[in-house]
């Protein structure tokens, strides 16, 4: 399955059906040889960082996505969701200030956020 905007746009919408915010999509294609795109996305607690992740395991699948590995599970404060191409980043407040993703990746391209 080809990644465009659209594949952004439904997994935006995902993180919002369980209240994630600040949601950016950052565009490393060029810039990494890990993955072509970060998800980042602001939770309000563990719980929330939890729930987020279940339900985005559920529902990756449906764009044609498979995981390929989770890191972050037992603290949950980042939880790093691998499916190859995408990489989604499910971060506390704190840890997403603290560890300035946006920041470290300024020279990516912004397709969702900002």
């Amino acid at each position: 399955m080809a990644i465009t905007r659209e594949t952004f746009d439904i997994i935006a919408a995902w993180i919002a059906d369980k209240r994630g915010r600040n949601t950016m999509v950052l565009d490393l294609q060029g810039l990494s040889v890990v993955t072509d795109y970060f998800v980042l996305v602001t939770a309000g607690s563990v719980a929330q960082t939890k729930a987020l992740t279940e339900y985005l395991g559920e529902k990756m699948p449906e764009l044609g996505f498979r995981l390929l590995r989770v890191e972050g599970r037992e603290s949950a404060r980042w939880i790093l969701m691998d499916y190859g191409d995408i990489v989604v980043h499910i971060m506390l407040e704190d840890e997403r200030a603290f560890y300035g993703l946006e920041r470290l990746w300024g020279d990516a391209a912004v397709i969702i956020g900002g």
